[in-house]
């Protein structure tokens, strides 16, 4: 019997890691969206289009498994509930059955995100790699798209019933300005994909490097006139030079502070409120973006929602409203606006619960130790002043990710018990001198 035992054959359990897929296979979908979309459409093969959906509802399976079950998150469940619960009530506010579907889909890259909660993304080898080779394919997209005009733009195509096109002007210089996409079907998601994958991937790379293809990237997002895009990738890059010329031991405090002081940036809508509302914006001149915003785009959906649902401006109207599910397939499409700021959005939807959840995530910043979520942090809180962010679907994934800590062990153990002393496993090498970095990793992904 024991040499039975000593010659039976183990068992290997296969991990893959859903999330790393997920994101992968979103990544590479919408940061050539306006190729993928093309190519699927003419070739019939529009399936393809939803697998990364696909890999995500596994994604909300491991979600509730990992964190509701497991690490008995409290929170984890009360986030997936107030989700299930707002999905309810957007299909009651919005009324048809293709809007509840598609606000379940918009909703399904969170799931993703909340995925990496007990990760660091510098653990996904592989991942890195995908996300540096689109930095360099974004990058060059852009570029080709100002000699060549590629099939995919202004091309339309059908789902659910509705029809959308590929190309979209969010913030523009002006009138005659080119607004270039690249590989992606809307130029302020092309600035987007160079700003987050570069934000990714700078952090292992040298100093020279960053100033090399950082300059190369912000004029790229010159190119694709995304503003917003611009700034904060000019704020990054001489914030990451500024810290890289700290001492070793004052980078990974001085990433938690920025990432912290970031969330000022939620109170910049509100103060340009005050300040500038009512102001007459002239058009094509290079403020009427932004005082558009500010006269209509975070003003108009209180107004509408307080004569739709006047109990929404504190419960939410429910998810999907004052988003796409509603312009495209709700009969209250006719009160839909475009909300450009992704926590105005995000209220409209979820209400007072998710001014609750945000409190939970900036508590949680002053525990995490993983960089690239801390640098995530910064790059969206700033990025978001501007821009919904709810689709394509990369952009809430990315923005999921970086508030994943949230739900982590460790932020769950310190809400359990405050008086329990937490054990920290040791960190891997660290990245490059910046400090703490990477919990709970197990090697190469």
């Amino acid at each position: 019997m024991t040499i039975l035992a000593l010659n039976r054959p183990k068992i290997t359990l296969i991990s893959l890691n859903i999330e790393a897929i997920a994101l992968g296979a979103y990544l590479v979908r919408d940061a050539f969206g306006g190729v993928m979309r093309y190519y699927t459409s003419i070739y019939h093969m529009d399936a393809l289009w939803y697998v990364p959906d696909g890999v995500a509802l596994l994604c909300l399976a491991q979600f509730f498994v990992h964190c509701v079950l497991r690490s008995r998150s409290t929170l984890a469940l009360l986030v997936l509930v107030q989700i299930m619960l707002s999905l309810v009530l957007g299909y009651f506010m919005m009324g048809t059955m293709n809007a509840a579907i598609s606000s379940f889909k918009m909703m399904l890259p969170v799931f993703v995100g909340f995925c990496f909660c007990d990760s660091s993304l510098g653990s996904y080898r592989k991942l890195l790699s995908v996300i540096a080779v689109t930095f360099y394919l974004s990058v060059i997209g852009v570029f080709l798209t100002k000699f060549y005009l590629m099939p995919w733009v202004g091309y339309k195509y059908e789902a659910f019933g509705a029809v959308r096109e590929a190309g979209r002007l969010w913030w523009a210089y002006g009138g005659d300005d080119q607004r270039l996409m690249g590989f992606a079907a809307d130029n302020t998601m092309a600035a987007f994909f160079i700003l987050v994958s570069f934000a990714i991937t700078s952090i292992r790379m040298s100093t020279t490097w960053c100033l090399l293809f950082g300059s190369i990237a912000i004029y790229a997002t010159k190119l694709t006139t995304s503003k917003t895009t611009m700034i904060v990738l000019v704020l990054y890059l001489l914030l990451l030079v500024f810290v890289r010329m700290l001492p070793e031991r004052s980078r990974f405090p001085a990433i938690r502070s920025i990432a912290q002081w970031s969330f000022v940036a939620i109170f910049v809508p509100f103060f340009m409120i005050v300040v500038a509302s009512g102001t007459a914006a002239v058009p094509h001149s290079t403020l009427f973006s932004i005082l558009d915003r500010i006269n209509n785009s975070w003003q108009l959906p209180f107004v509408y929602m307080s004569q739709l649902m006047p109990i929404g401006l504190v419960t939410g109207c429910g998810a999907g409203c004052f988003n796409y599910p509603q312009k495209l397939f709700s009969p209250l499409s006719p009160y839909w606006v475009p909300v450009d700021n992704f926590y105005i959005g995000t209220y409209l939807m979820f209400g007072l619960p998710f001014v609750a959840f945000m409190v939970m995530v900036f508590r949680a910043t002053f525990g995490a130790t993983d960089v690239y979520k801390l640098t995530l942090l910064f790059v969206v809180n700033l990025f978001t002043i501007t821009v919904l962010n709810y689709g394509p679907a990369s952009g809430l994934l990315i923005i999921a990710l970086s508030f994943s800590e949230v739900f982590s062990r460790r932020a769950t153990s310190a809400r359990g018990a405050d008086a329990v002393p937490i054990v920290m496993r040791p960190p891997i090498r660290p990245l490059d001198g910046f400090g703490p970095d990477l919990p709970a990793a197990s090697g190469s992904r």
